[in-house]
């Protein structure tokens, strides 16, 4: 039998992986938050408005930029570390450019972000 599809396979599901685990705590965390507020119901507790409000997370487009552009430049660094070639006989450091979508997506947001924060200064 051959098992050369495991470790693609192993490899494609660990994001998979990493997801479900990084939504599971989120859920047992918002769980707990609601088991806590329900108890301090049952004792009289008066509960203030900030309790009964879904914590946001802040929107950030500067840590944003600032992965993607992380990312894009270390995609290429690794595309062009890779020795080797493909069957047509084409590098795979010439695949360098798969890094730019994500470098570029991050440059974008970093400038939206810069954009963005001009307009408050002035305004």
């Amino acid at each position: 039998m051959d098992f050369v599809f495991l470790i693609p396979l192993i490899m494609m599901m660990a994001p998979v992986l990493i997801v479900l685990i990084a939504l599971r705590y989120r859920y047992r965390q918002t769980q707990a938050r609601y088991q806590t507020l329900l108890l301090l119901a049952d004792k009289g507790v008066d509960l203030p408005a900030q309790l009964l409000v879904e914590p946001q997370v802040a929107y950030c487009e500067r840590r944003r930029a600032l992965v993607l552009i992380g990312g894009g430049l270390g995609l290429m660094m690794m595309v062009l570390a890779l020795p080797g070639e493909l069957d047509n006989g084409q590098r795979i450091a010439g695949l360098w450019g798969l890094g730019l979508l994500p470098l570029m997506t991050g440059l974008g947001y970093l400038a939206s972000w810069w954009l963005n924060r001009r307009g408050d200064v002035r305004g």
